[in-house]
């Protein structure tokens, strides 16, 4: 947001350069980013501060900082002449809370003085007419939201506030037709919408060059209905972005009668009546007690009395100082920092703070101790460390978070961290389980809790490959969310996604692309740090993984990964053009399992003997079934069952295949005998040839 201080110092009286002035104002949560070439601030205004989001807000900073008088906006109005002949009726106080108007006849559109359009353009504004212009110059000199109607074109004599009701349209000042929905609040008068209400005006009774009669209106709306309306239509104006953070509720008649001063002094005219003020409901802010021994205790410093109410004051806020009550308090510091302090008995102040109607943000004691903090100055509080009494407790998977982040860069990866939130249907693609819908999302294509990490993943993969970056490792650790009924369980993944080669290009070689067998071995190397009973692969993998290129990890009976080349149909909607690799490693079901330790086994003296089998299978039988009807033996001795070589073809049938089998006997104890290994050999053979293999010559 850009603020001019030229403008600033109009308010208040400023001693400082503009440098020392955006440092000051940056020190105290007002953050001036940049200052342009013409000298004006770009400042980062918190959403939860829309009364700073003007000049005057700023300039009432400036005024506590440096305990500078704050100069007030007193309109001059001229003697006004008859009375209003006009209605204003509130028909939704939730929505609409207060609802002010002037009226000015006589009015002749032209430019505006060439004061006020260069203000605007100090801050990007685009100078429209002098009625129009009169509206955002007190936008941006106080921060309250007006509109100006042609008061010739509105029906009725009267302006409605209401919610709109089915079937109406509203053409706004874009020049389009909005479909309105009975969500929506609407300026209507007697007979149509004619504003989208804190959000944008109307065509038809927008001021043209024909304009002699203007209705000039400020109100205070509810922010939520407001935020609600301008998503629905994608309209994000300046004037929405200020309701949706709460407006100041009793700064309607004071901006209406700027507005009125301005239009007057520039488009000449008369004002009819006093202004027209309708007021649904109250906005009614309860006091706040303060003690001065709690500043003490939370900041730590014993900040003057006369301090206090100074800065609160500047601030706009109203202070009535309490009877003194006696108050213990540690000189030196908060309670419990910096070891052993005296306990002193004090009299300390207690006041009771009135809330200005600008500071929606501020309800407890805590924010109002903030104020005095920030104002004061967080760099002139002394550094303390606060004493520690108890012991830092490791978080029971804190090892096994370490080890497999450890394990998954030193295998190339990097980490990375992605939204939590998911569009609809990536949750419904990715995952069986029901999602967590939110009340609030951030946006409508992110209105779930991502029950999967493979969205997120996929998203960043495609961040890096539209910026020419084709080889790609990353992995991210997070939570998924799932409902169950009406409770929210939540479960820790850890997810790996690849792209592009496995091994660069050399002067001997090309580059080799990534392979699922790559991954497979990655997601080996990060089980591997577990110790199990038994862990086997198989082809049950999801239907969003390519189903020739994919498989499921088992280790003692639960599935903890899943993992493989993303389905290239899924791929080619998310515009990837080249392969993908995931996997998705359930860490829930993984970490049940302790870290394996490393132990030390003293290498045999005795030699080893290794025996080859040559068997054809058919299809349906897996190395999984092979190994395990080995293992099914239970020969100690064998130390190492591998495969060597696959072969398909040639003399070997359709739907069967040739596969020779290596195994390694080994004794720590003495030299095996060859009856020993010949009756393990034959073990062996019968095993194989009883899932179907016929033993070949």
């Amino acid at each position: 947001m850009k603020i001019s201080p030229t403008w600033v110092r109009e308010f208040v009286d400023l001693k400082v350069d503009d440098l020392k002035l955006a440092e000051e104002l940056t020190l105290t949560g007002t953050a001036v980013e940049s200052i342009g070439e013409n000298g004006v601030f770009e400042m980062e205004i918190t959403t939860n501060r829309p009364d700073c989001m003007n000049h005057y807000g700023v300039a009432r900073e400036c005024s506590s900082i440096y305990d500078a008088a704050l100069k007030a906006i007193q309109p001059l109005l001229p003697q006004a002449q008859g009375k209003p002949n006009f209605a204003i009726e509130i028909a939704d106080a939730e929505g609409c809370a207060r609802y002010t108007a002037r009226i000015v006849r006589g009015v002749k559109i032209g430019a505006s003085p060439k004061r006020v359009a260069e203000r605007l353009a100090s801050v990007d504004q685009r100078a429209i007419n002098n009625v129009a212009d009169a509206s955002n110059y007190t936008l941006w000199e106080m921060g309250h939201p007006t509109h100006a109607f042609d008061l010739d074109l509105l029906q009725g004599g009267k302006i409605i506030v209401r919610r709109a009701r089915a079937g109406e349209t509203l053409k706004t000042l874009d020049g389009v037709d909005r479909k309105l929905s009975p969500d929506d609040l609407v300026i209507a008068d007697a007979n149509r919408p004619v504003a989208l209400a804190g959000v944008m005006g109307g065509f038809d009774t927008m001021i043209t060059e024909r304009t002699r009669n203007v209705l000039i209106e400020s109100a205070w709306f509810d922010p939520v209905a407001i935020r609600k309306s301008s998503r629905r239509h994608g309209l994000h104006t300046d004037a929405s972005h200020r309701f949706e953070r709460g407006a100041d509720f009793g700064a309607t008649s004071l901006a209406c009668a700027r507005v009125a001063q301005l239009i007057l002094e520039s488009a000449g005219g008369s004002l009819e009546g006093e202004g027209i003020d309708a007021v649904a409901r109250g906005i009614s802010r309860a006091p706040v007690p303060l003690s001065r021994a709690e500043v003490l205790r939370i900041l730590g410093e014993d900040i003057d009395q006369a301090e206090i109410e100074r800065i609160l004051r500047r601030l706009g806020f109203g202070v009535t100082s309490g009877r003194p009550m006696v108050a213990v308090s540690h000189r030196g510091g908060p309670l419990g920092t910096g070891g052993a302090r005296a306990a002193v008995a004090e009299e300390a102040a207690t006041y009771t703070i009135e809330i200005p109607s600008w500071r929606l943000d501020v309800e407890r004691e805590i924010d109002v101790i903030e104020e005095i903090a920030r104002v004061h100055g967080y760099n002139r509080f002394p550094n303390t460390l606060p004493a520690f009494s108890g012991s830092v407790i490791e978080h029971t998977n804190a090892a096994k978070d370490a080890r497999l982040q450890s394990r998954a860069l030193a295998l190339g990866y990097n980490q990375a961290i992605s939204l939590t939130f998911i569009s609809e249907q990536d949750a419904r693609q990715f995952s069986a389980a029901a999602a967590v819908e939110l009340e609030n999302p951030i946006s409508e294509e992110a209105r779930y809790l991502r029950n999967s990490m493979l969205p997120g993943m996929l998203e960043m993969l495609a961040w890096n490959l539209n910026r020419g970056n084709d080889n790609v490792r990353l992995f991210e650790t997070g939570d998924v969310f799932e409902l169950s009924g009406a409770r929210v369980d939540e479960h820790k993944q850890l997810c790996l996604g690849v792209t592009g080669n496995a091994e660069p290009a050399n002067l001997h070689r090309p580059a080799r692309p990534y392979s699922f067998f790559d991954l497979k071995g990655d997601v080996e190397t990060l089980l591997a740090a577990f110790e199990h009973q038994s862990l086997y692969y198989d082809a049950h993998a999801a239907d969003y993984y390519h189903p020739a290129r994919s498989a499921r990890a088992v280790m003692d009976g639960a599935t903890v990964a899943r993992f493989g080349q993303l389905h290239p149909e899924i791929a080619a909607a998310r515009k990837l053009r080249q392969d993908v690799y995931v996997a998705e490693i359930y860490l829930n079901r993984l970490y049940q399992h302790s870290l394996r330790q490393v132990r030390y086994e003293a290498l045999p003296r005795y030699p080893a003997v290794e025996r080859d089998f040559s068997f054809i299978f058919e299809d349906r039988v897996t190395y999984d079934l092979i190994r395990g009807a080995v293992e099914a033996l239970r020969i100690a001795e064998l130390r190492k069952f591998v495969p060597v070589e696959i072969f398909r073809g040639g003399a070997v049938p359709a739907g069967r295949y040739s596969l020779l089998l290596r195994a390694t006997f080994q004794s720590s104890e003495r030299t095996l005998r060859e009856d020993e290994v010949a009756l393990w050999s034959s073990q062996i053979i019968q095993a194989l040839q009883a899932l179907g293999g016929t033993l070949r010559a």
